[in-house]
């Protein structure tokens, strides 16, 4: 419409404005990717050292969606119609719903996962993968069992020591470390996913009345610890190694039946609109570099074989074949099905 615009300063003021614009607006849209993950220590170490280097390789910005595990599956659910969230990162029982529930896509083949222990992939039905291990054992207080002329836990069963009485913490079954527990047990008393009953008769008569708190938030388990309330309790490697660089007495034991393996797992999610920026962001996940920095700072242990660990922080991981092979894992499919039940009996017959 230049023709009927004939005054020059209306010209001038028209263009002056068509510049202006020209130098707000970008000359593409930026790339946008949303990753679903935990809170805490994680989202610093995630934001901080992990993400950044990631943006900047691919030119994209990662925002980032905190919450627990379950949270987070939540909003996966509420989604799944119209995804906002492209990956995710979940604890491995939350992680086996969202994959039963259709929320997770294909890991695309890539020469980076013959590199992954068959741990961290036999969960997850080819749509999810394990980036970081915890082994969860029986952590305690060395100076506390020190002072006591204690010897260290060396068998799940040693929960059931009438010493602790008042002194321990087992997590409620609602927390991933509960569960463990009454799967360790039950175990060794000869149940099996079909028959539970000896792990509850166990943990009911003789480690339940010990208990001094069924928490299940980390941040009060280590609150607990460092208050001097309880001094032995079920927790996980990552939690202690955290706890241990702050300068607190604890070591954690995995007992001679096992320790439990709890893995942190990755799936793009169904739906996406970047398809391939979130297969290239799972495979940074799984990378030495990333895999080297989760193991020093968040106390994963890493799912990938060839990372090279300093002595200082392999010790604090499970970290090698030899480790891992050694840990126990969970069927989460079967025990998804059960986990509402085995809920209800917990507070039935363990906390009532």
């Amino acid at each position: 419409m230049r023709h009927i615009l004939k005054s020059p300063g209306i010209q001038l003021v028209i263009l002056s404005l068509g510049g202006a614009c020209a130098a707000v607006m970008p000359s593409q849209a930026e790339e946008v990717l949303y990753l679903a993950a935990y809170g805490g220590s994680s989202e610093t170490v995630l934001r901080e050292m992990i993400l950044p280097p990631f943006e900047e390789e691919y030119d994209v910005r990662v925002k980032y969606v905190a919450g627990a595990s379950t949270n987070n599956l939540a909003r996966l659910q509420a989604q799944r119609n119209n995804p906002e969230i492209d990956v995710a990162i979940l604890d491995d029982g939350p992680m086996q719903q969202a994959v039963g529930l259709g929320l997770c896509a294909p890991i695309a083949e890539a020469p980076i996962l013959d590199e992954i222990y068959d741990l961290a992939k036999q969960n997850g039905d080819g749509k999810s993968i394990g980036v970081g291990i915890v082994a969860t054992g029986i952590a305690y207080n060395t100076d506390v069992f020190g002072a006591e002329g204690w010897p260290a836990p060396a068998s799940w069963l040693d929960l059931a020591d009438p010493r602790f009485k008042g002194r321990l913490t087992v997590p409620a079954i609602t927390n991933t470390y509960g569960l463990h527990t009454l799967l360790a047990i039950n175990s060794i008393k000869g149940g099996d996913l079909e028959n539970i009953d000896p792990g509850f008769s166990f943990i009911s008569e003789h480690i339940a009345p010990s208990v001094r708190s069924f928490e299940t938030s980390s941040s009060k388990i280590s609150e607990l610890f460092q208050t001097g309330e309880v001094a032995v309790g079920v927790w996980g490697s990552g939690r202690v190694a955290s706890l241990a660089a702050a300068g607190f007495p604890i070591e954690l034991v995995q007992p001679r039946e096992g320790a439990m393996a709890l893995l942190t797992t990755i799936c793009p999610v169904e739906g996406s609109d970047q398809p391939e920026l979130q297969q290239t962001l799972i495979q940074h996940f799984l990378s030495p570099q990333v895999q080297a920095i989760l193991a020093q700072h968040k106390g994963w242990g890493p799912t990938n074989k060839t990372v090279d660990l300093p002595e200082a922080v392999a010790e604090m991981v499970p970290y090698g074949p030899d480790a891992v092979e050694k840990l126990v894992s969970v069927d989460w499919a079967s025990v998804n099905e059960n986990r509402s039940e085995w809920t209800r009996r917990w507070t039935r017959e363990v906390e009532q």
